[in-house]
């Protein structure tokens, strides 16, 4: 399996309802994205996916989050818009986007805090794949 990755960042504001019911307090943080690509086989090009395009489609899914309170957005509507919530964001919108490849969006929120989206059964649509190649 070859696999590739690209990372861009972006600043936003969040509270999370805590475990206890208590709301934080609203607060910024500089939020690291990844998005993960894999497949069985290369493109004609002898690449898991080119990192330009892949880079500026995540760029452009990070903007739409840049310098917002993320409590406020819709796509959050009814949900603390932790770093899962946020990743699965980002990773639905690649997808919808075509970006076939992608297996994974991870994303940062603090130093050493680290959330991820990966769909279920991830590994075997690319098993599925290069069966076909």
């Amino acid at each position: 399996m070859y696999t590739a990755s690209v990372e861009t960042g972006f600043r936003a504001v969040h509270s999370v309802r805590m475990p206890d019911g208590t709301l934080e307090t609203p607060h910024v943080h500089d939020w690291h994205v990844r998005a993960h690509f894999a497949g069985p086989v290369l493109d004609a090009h002898d690449m898991v996916v080119d990192f330009c395009a892949a880079l500026s489609a995540l760029e452009s899914a990070a903007a739409e989050l840049a310098g917002r309170d993320l409590n406020a957005l819709s796509q959050f509507a009814g949900h603390s818009p932790t770093a899962e919530r946020v990743a699965r964001l980002i990773f639905d919108r690649l997808q919808s986007l075509g970006w076939s490849r992608l297996r994974r969006v991870e994303v940062c929120e603090a130093p050493g805090c680290v959330a991820a989206y990966e769909p279920c059964g991830a590994s075997a649509l690319f098993d599925d794949e290069s069966a076909k190649a």
